[in-house]
Parts: structure tokens; sequence; C-alpha cells
């Protein structure tokens, strides 16, 4: 295979002198560019902080300021391909979106339902930064919230990305939505410890508990009649309802109810469980109706245990031996 020298030298030297003839052209583009880029990121932050002062939500401010980031952008890049490439006219590429928008449009499914549901999800403010969440088996604090995802903060340290349609579409429990929050725990007493004073002295540990509001008040609820104890409910609001209080408030509640009911003599049983043991040699076994099952036979005769048939011992009489002898013992 022969190569024609000249003839590569040639074209490689068309192509460095067309590079250097458009060099400027291409500098100025992408010069404008960064200028739109890095307007559009200022104009992001004015908007946002503009929102912030007047009293505007959070998550308007971060709706406006993105979109308003997203149209200098996009804006810039055109200028930039105009000044770069003296040929190129924004009706072209709309033309291409127009030939490609279905294909797009399948293929960016899923980026677009996140898109959408995070301007949603901005605008409406269901939570907010900072707040607390619960979403499917996650739980921690709101990081940032983007236009495709949402990032949270697992209290173990963890960063959680959850796409923005899926809490869009779902349950979320946000534990910080309201200033106060209830905790409450079920305490079991023994059956034959008062119920009544056992509920007065829960709410005397909860309300020398600090931390524990006094508005709304503490109070107890009987919940249960379980199988080995009298299963009271105790109820009580924090005040801020975060994470960290909360566990800090159940931790002392629980202490000093403890403590209380134990000085108070209140039993705080745990499961038992009573195994009884039928005697299988009984006459009555297998009778439904008069099978005792391990308990007293009460006003009833005990019935007599059956005898159990033996076998004769070398030396024995004969009649020991005798099948209907057995039978009838």
């Amino acid at each position: 295979m022969n190569i024609d020298i000249n003839k590569l030298w040639q074209t490689v030297t068309h192509l460095v002198n067309g590079l250097l003839a458009a060099a400027p052209t291409i500098l100025l583009g992408v010069l404008c560019f960064l200028c739109f880029y890095y307007a559009a990121k200022g104009a992001r932050v004015v908007i946002t902080r503009l929102a912030s002062a007047k009293g505007a939500h959070r998550g308007a401010g971060l709706v406006v300021g993105r979109l308003v980031q997203t149209i200098f952008v996009v804006l810039g890049l055109l200028v930039a391909l105009v000044i770069a490439i003296p040929t190129f006219h924004p009706g072209q590429l709309v033309e291409m979106l127009g030939i490609g928008s279905v294909a797009v449009g399948f293929a960016f499914r899923d980026i677009l339902q996140n898109f959408l549901a995070g301007i949603l999800i901005l605008w409406t403010q269901p939570f907010r930064i900072d707040d607390q969440i619960v979403v499917g088996s996650f739980e921690g604090t709101v990081e940032d919230i983007q236009t495709r995802a949402t990032m949270i903060r697992t209290y173990d340290g963890r960063r959680v990305v959850i796409p923005n349609s899926s809490l869009f579409t779902q349950a979320v429990i946000v534990n910080t939505a309201y200033l106060q929050r209830r905790i409450e725990y079920d305490i079991g007493i023994g059956y034959g410890d008062d119920v009544g004073r056992a509920k007065e002295l829960i709410l005397e540990a909860m309300k020398e508990t600090a931390g524990v509001l006094t508005d709304p008040v503490p109070d107890t609820v009987v919940m249960e009649l379980a199988a080995s104890t009298v299963n009271v409910r105790a109820r009580w609001w924090i005040d801020p309802p975060r994470r960290s209080a909360a566990l800090d408030s159940r931790d002392s509640v629980l202490r000093a109810i403890k403590q209380k009911l134990t000085d108070n003599g209140i039993d705080l049983p745990f499961p038992t469980q009573q195994v009884l043991f039928h005697d299988q040699t009984e006459a009555c076994d297998g009778d439904r109706a008069h099978q005792r099952e391990g308990w007293p036979a009460g006003q009833d005769a005990v019935p007599a245990p059956r005898r159990a048939a033996t076998l004769p011992m070398a030396g024995d009489d004969a009649s020991a031996a005798d099948p209907a002898v057995r039978r009838r013992a």
C-alpha cells in the first residue's frame, strides 16, 4: 500500500491552518460561554438571597434561581456556538431537537420525571432543608433538595440519594414539621398491682423529668391485658422534636418511671409460661370429655391410671407367659 506523503502533509497543513484561523473565534466563544455561566451562578445566588430576605419560601427562591441559571447557561451556549461557528444558526438546533424529540423523550423519561417532581417539591415544600424525614426504610436529615434528587444524611453518618419522583409519589413522614412531638411507650405491670396507683406513679415520674412539656400534659392509658402484664401506655410531649432530643427524653423518662415503680412496690414482670404434662397412662387417655390435661380433676374422681403390661421374667410361672392373662392384667 503506497501512501502519498505529500498529499497527507497538505491535508494536515490545511487542517492546522483552519484551526489557527478559527482559534480566535473559538476562544471568543469559550470566553462568552464562561461569562454567561458565571453570570448564571451569580443570578441564582442573588435571587435566592432576595427571596429569603423578603420572607419568601426558601424552596421558591431555589426554584426560580435554578430556572434562571438554566436559561442563562442555555443562552450562553447558543451565543458561544454562533460566535465559534459562524455558519451555525439556532434554527438548526431546533430542527435537530424536533426530529429527535420522541427518542429523547423516551431516553430521558425518568430524568424529566425527577426534574418535574423536584420543581414541585421545591415549590410546594412538603419538607425543607434540615428537616428530619422518613422515606421507606431510610430516615435522616435533609441536606439538599436538587431538581433531580434529594440528599438526606442518616443518623449513622451516611448519605442517601433519593430520586425526587419517589419522594413525590410515596408517603414521607416529616418528624420536624411541627414544633412539638409526642413520644409514647408501653409499660407492663403485674396483674396483682393497683392499676390506678401505677398510673399515678407513672404520671409523677414523667412530670418530674426535665424536658417533658406541661402543655400538652402527659397522660397514661391502659392499652392491653397481655399474657403476663397489664400494659399501660405513657405519653408525653417534647420540644424540639428532633431525633437526638427524642432519644434523650425517652432515656430520662423510662429511667424515672422504672425507679418510681420499683420504689413503690409495683411489679414489672417478665413474660412467663406454664407447661403442663399429660399423664398418658390414664384410663381416659384420648377421651376429650374426661381427659385432665394435667389439671386437677376438681369434684370428679381422678381416673385410675392404666397398669402397664409386663413381660415375664426368667423363672416366672407359665401363667404369666399366657397372652390372655397379660391382656386381663
